[in-house]
């Protein structure tokens, strides 16, 4: 067996990969983005470099989800493409792992023998190990039910250079009956929040400008730990802490839960310089009858006393939601209520989703009450239409203001056409001319649509 190279008691490193090329294919949500750059930064600790492509790559992980109806179609279908990729070359390494991973566990293996490593969310700081495994013994699973390590234990690699994900907690303790994410992601876990502020600061030394906070609630965050400081919520306490960041510009957290906005949050959002002027709040449905299928804990009034609440707080806060259109036993009475809300809320935006049953909710249980697709489908166009024309009022307010814009991408578009977010969190599109990724520009807003806007630097 060849030599191998330990770095500490977690990760046995290989010099034979050093100079290999690695990708990451990624679906899902921000934390499965996250997951995909810890991914990364162990690959590279490794000594392999980032691919352009699958390609021309020699070992490729696939970081799978969950949450939608076709998700595990789509991972099958993925992986029986990537068998021809696979068998092109003896030395190619195929993984996956992530949320499909963690809960079909033995299955990926069996529909996908060519699979080299099948890996779970709550080990993946193993993954480098599994991998020796799987070049010295062959394919291997390891699928367990209890978080092994943090995932924040492993460096990582970055899609950009000026804004990062920050995870606070891993898991949920909530059972909303849509929701996978507690069996795949285990009971909720908060981190030290000395070592949130520890890896807020090193991000920034790095060059960071904006974190966005990550947590399947994070305004829960702190529950489980011991801190002695109860006088206000744990998760303004840690945005207080945060903003005391010398050199960290923005802060962004999602996502929140509605039942667990507490006032001192609002104002800290409204009274943190650092704290961006834009609140996700996640709806889901309008109509109390739904949200108590659903096991989301608050009813429509309750809902609106939230929106009620941050808007005397914040009048001018953008608000953005999820909705899912067509849970089971939806009636058209219930959807006219999710419109009311709608209307009422008058969102900069919203994240819309057609239910889909998933196999381990107790919805995918309700088969005798699901909706109709065609019922489904009407519904939300009708809810699309409604929030392109809200969005587009909305987003109307901002032109000819001058707001701080932060340069984070190249339009894929148009080469000469930059794109970022101001405070507020829409997405801003602005001639390139001399500017820089990374840079933080004074800008007028010189035109809109409901999806984004103009504006040119000042």
């Amino acid at each position: 067996m060849e030599q191998t190279v330990k770095i500490n008691s977690k990760i046995t490193l290989k010099p034979s990969r050093i100079g290999k090329k690695y990708y990451v294919k990624t679906f899902g949500c921000q934390m499965n983005e996250h997951d995909s750059e810890r991914i990364s930064g162990l690959f590279e600790l490794d000594g392999m470099k980032k691919a352009e492509s699958e390609d021309n790559a020699d070992i490729l992980f696939v970081n799978t989800c969950t949450i939608r109806e076709n998700a595990d179609d789509k991972l099958y279908g993925t992986l029986g493409h990537l068998k021809k990729w696979k068998l092109e070359s003896d030395n190619r390494k195929l993984l996956v792992g992530g949320c499909a991973a963690q809960k079909d566990k033995n299955l990926v293996r069996d529909k996908a023998p060519w699979v080299d490593v099948v890996i779970g969310t709550h080990n993946l700081t193993n993954v480098i190990n599994l991998l020796n495994q799987s070049e010295d013994w062959g394919p291997v699973t390891e699928i367990i039910d209890e978080i092994e390590n943090l995932p924040t234990d492993a460096p990582s690699i970055r899609e950009s250079e000026f804004s990062a994900w920050l995870t606070i907690q891993i898991g949920c303790n909530n059972s909303c009956t849509f929701c996978i994410v507690p069996s795949v992601r285990g009971p909720e876990i908060s981190r030290r929040p000395s070592d949130i502020i520890n890896e807020a600061k090193q991000l920034v030394s790095e060059g960071v400008k904006e974190i966005t906070l990550l947590g399947q609630n994070v305004n829960s965050y702190g529950r489980d730990l011991k801190i002695d400081n109860k006088s206000r919520p744990y998760f303004a306490q840690l945005l207080e802490q945060l903003n005391n960041i010398p050199d960290l510009e923005r802060i962004r957290f999602t996502s929140p839960h509605p039942k667990d906005f507490k006032k001192e949050t609002i104002f800290a959002v409204k009274e943190l310089s650092k704290v961006c002027n834009q609140i996700h709040v996640p709806l889901q449905s309008g109509s109390s009858n739904i949200l108590s299928k659903m096991h989301r804990g608050y009813n429509k009034e309750k809902f609106i006393e939230k929106i009620d609440m941050i808007r005397s707080i914040i009048p001018d806060v953008s608000l953005t939601t999820d909705i899912i259109v067509g849970f089971p036993g939806e009636t058209d009475e219930d959807f006219i209520d999710t419109m009311d809300i709608v209307n009422y809320s008058e969102f900069d935006s919203v994240y819309m989703f057609k239910f889909s049953p998933r196999p381990g909710t107790v919805a995918f249980n309700m088969n005798q009450e699901f909706v109709e697709k065609k019922v489904i489908d009407n519904r939300f166009q009708l809810l699309k239409d409604t929030q392109t024309d809200i969005s587009e009022r909305r987003l109307k307010r901002f032109v000819g203001t001058e707001q701080l814009l932060l340069i984070e991408k190249l339009s894929k578009k148009n080469n000469q056409i930059y794109s970022g977010k101001i405070d507020s969190g829409q997405i801003t599109h602005i001639d390139k001319g001399d500017l820089n990724l990374g840079d933080f520009v004074n800008v007028n807003i010189v035109d809109s649509t409901p999806f984004y806007l103009k504006a040119e630097q000042i």
